[in-house]
């Protein structure tokens, strides 16, 4: 097995237990360069130390550090070692990794996070989040790149998102919004004050994008992670919307974890220039729109078919407009799914990062969402 986790806690030695019925355990860690560049911050436990704490382990045979980067950084030890079995946690699982076990014959297992019995649960972000950082992430589940004003002033329309509780620690340059969050933090280090969340969303945005700045990031982060619950903004050629409309239905709420599913597919290269080639004009910028609407009201309606078709065609007017969002290794990670899911799109600017599913019921190797109901009451 091998892991990216940057402290040692009870439910990684759970985790190494389940894993070595399955044979002798090898373990593998990321450095602290790949932890850092994979979750944009330093490693509560060093490299070295979190070795020695491996090693000391009896169900681990062996731990070493994994020589790669990225989330793959371990494929040089796997192909070396070549072992029978290759053992994630669910939030672990990519399609690279499900690929480089078929090519090499080695059976992937994907285990739940299961305490060992008498013991609290435990993941490295439930111990971050006891007393540390409760700042929510966001996923744009419609209409989003039409909140830059090159792109509304063609055509104006809805943005869609989708307040996430942080039950895991995303990736950076993943699509997640992980640079506004940072951003968040250096204001809120903890969790959001209690206010209008839509004023806390207009601080954020204005925080994070300083005068004079050549790129200013879309509002529909910022309020993506201040608003809770499903919001839709709307924009008519400004960086802030001119209304809003949210969705607090618990049973709507409710209807879309149990629809939505997200999978980890790799990090967006930090050189990759999405404005490079565009195709911005008021046809697809007008598909944009009309697909941001209907999944509004598919939501609404609970109408799955519906949803997935709108959320389909939402992924392919940004497509048109952005082609660099995908390229064949995206199309090949999306067609593992083709005959589970009903519908797919990339988590943010796109070029990796998760892979959005929008499903009947449960998916092999995908998480599930946790929505955020409202802001924290301290």
């Amino acid at each position: 097995m091998s892991g990216c986790f940057d402290m040692l806690h009870s439910g990684h030695v759970a985790f190494f237990k389940e894993a070595s019925q399955y044979g002798e355990l090898h373990v593998g860690i990321g450095s602290d360069n790949t932890i850092s560049e994979l979750k944009g911050r330093d490693t509560i436990n060093c490299e070295a130390e979190r070795l020695y704490m491996i090693q000391s382990i009896k169900f681990v045979k062996e731990a070493f550090v994994n020589s790669g980067s990225g989330i793959m950084d371990f494929e040089h030890e796997v192909r070396t070692l070549q072992p029978d079995y290759f053992v994630v946690n669910e939030d672990g699982f990519s399609p690279a990794k499900e690929e480089l076990c078929n090519e090499l014959g080695i059976k992937l297992k994907v285990l739940e996070r299961i305490p060992e019995i008498g013991l609290p649960k435990r993941s490295t972000t439930d111990i971050r989040t006891s007393d540390n950082c409760l700042l929510p992430y966001r996923i744009d589940l419609a209409g989003t790149w039409i909140d830059q004003p090159y792109v509304s002033k063609h055509h104006a329309g809805w943005a869609i998102t989708l307040s996430l509780e942080p039950i895991i620690e995303y990736n950076e340059r993943c699509g997640m919004s992980t640079s506004t969050r940072n951003a968040a933090k250096r204001i809120w280090p903890h969790y959001l004050p209690i206010d209008r969340p839509e004023k806390l969303a207009e601080m954020l945005f204005k925080y994070e994008n300083s005068p004079g700045a050549e790129l200013v990031s879309g509002a529909q982060d910022a309020i993506g992670i201040c608003m809770p619950g499903l919001v839709r903004h709307y924009y008519n050629g400004e960086y802030w919307p001119n209304k809003f409309e949210s969705i607090h239905n618990e049973e709507i709420l409710t209807w879309l974890e149990e629809h939505i599913y997200m999978v980890l597919l790799w990090p967006r290269k930090s050189d990759l220039d999405l404005l490079k080639q565009t195709d911005i004009n008021p046809e697809n910028t007008k598909a944009l729109a009309d697909a941001s609407n209907g999944a509004w009201e598919a939501i609404k309606n609970r109408d799955l078919g519906r949803f997935a078709q709108t959320f389909s065609d939402s992924f392919d007017a940004q497509k048109a407009m952005f082609p660099a969002m995908v390229n064949s290794d995206i199309n090949a990670a999306i067609d593992k799914y083709k005959d589970e899911a009903l519908a797919w799109k990339l988590a943010g600017a796109g070029g990796g990062g998760y892979l959005i599913l929008v499903a009947e019921k449960p998916i092999k190797g995908a998480m599930k969402i946790k929505i955020r109901r409202k802001n924290l009451s301290v």
